[in-house]
């Protein structure tokens, strides 16, 4: 790990500076959050070989288990008008990253997912730590998977890894290093100004959802629609038999 991390150290830029390596934890998120709500610089890296108990989005458990998967959390410091696009920024920055580390190309779902085929290969998890007037601090939690074996039987049928789509063994610092690469050049391009064009690469990443029927619930009532795209604030636009819509936060199932 220290190898790849040297040679990508200036294209990194604060993202990785300090490292914090756990041979097991809970979350990897549990910890980065512990770092940032005590004043962990912007890029503070959490890394860990196995969560015992890893966690998606809604509550749901990420299976995590020893070297079958990248697990890793970073502290992000950014403008807060733009952090509600954090989420969406990591899952373009995870696809640049395994396109430059390994030649896979992703596809990207609506919210945090990262998609091979229909069959999902890595989420995004993002949590505040402080918001201010101008600021906020977002611990960004990413979990990969890069072995078969990271895949319980009861998820095996509609998930992937790396190492089963290429047919080959990655390296798995060299992964690592690129998607931090990769998130140092999102988080900035938010920072500076260019979400409209980040939000342009997530839609191109997503194109092969969009047109899709899904489901979701509103006030305990199941509401269907077709997807159509995304908003410029990230939201979810969907055109139901009332008309169109916006989804910012809660499940949707893909048809």
């Amino acid at each position: 790990m220290a190898d790849a991390l040297a040679r990508t150290a200036a294209r990194r830029g604060g993202m990785g500076a300090r490292l914090i390596w756990y041979p097991i934890t809970t979350s990897t998120n549990d910890r980065a959050m512990e770092e940032a709500v005590s004043g962990a610089a912007h890029g503070t890296l959490v890394v860990a070989e196995c969560q015992s108990a890893g966690r998606g989005r809604l509550g749901r458990v990420w299976q995590s288990p020893s070297g079958a998967g990248l697990y890793l959390s970073v502290v992000v410091h950014l403008p807060a008008a733009v952090a509600p696009l954090l989420t969406l920024a990591a899952g373009v920055a995870v696809a640049d990253g395994l396109r430059v580390s390994t030649g896979l190309e992703v596809q990207l779902k609506w919210p945090n997912d990262i998609w091979v085929d229909g069959r999902k290969l890595g989420g995004i998890l993002a949590e505040a730590a402080a918001i201010q007037a101008e600021r906020a601090v977002v611990v960004t939690g990413i979990g990969v998977n890069l072995a078969p074996s990271a895949l319980p039987p009861d998820v095996a049928g509609r998930a992937t890894s790396i190492e089963e789509e290429l047919g080959r063994a990655v390296d798995r610092s060299l992964v690592l290093a690129e998607v931090l690469v990769a998130c140092e050049e999102r988080t900035r391009q938010l920072a500076e100004g260019g979400a409209p064009a980040m939000l342009a690469d997530w839609r191109t990443l997503a194109a092969s959802l969009m047109g899709r029927r899904v489901t979701w619930d509103r006030g305990g009532e199941a509401v269907e629609g077709q997807a159509t795209g995304i908003d410029d604030t990230g939201a979810l636009v969907v055109v139901t038999a009332g008309g169109v819509e916006r989804i910012v936060a809660g499940e949707v199932r893909w048809s």
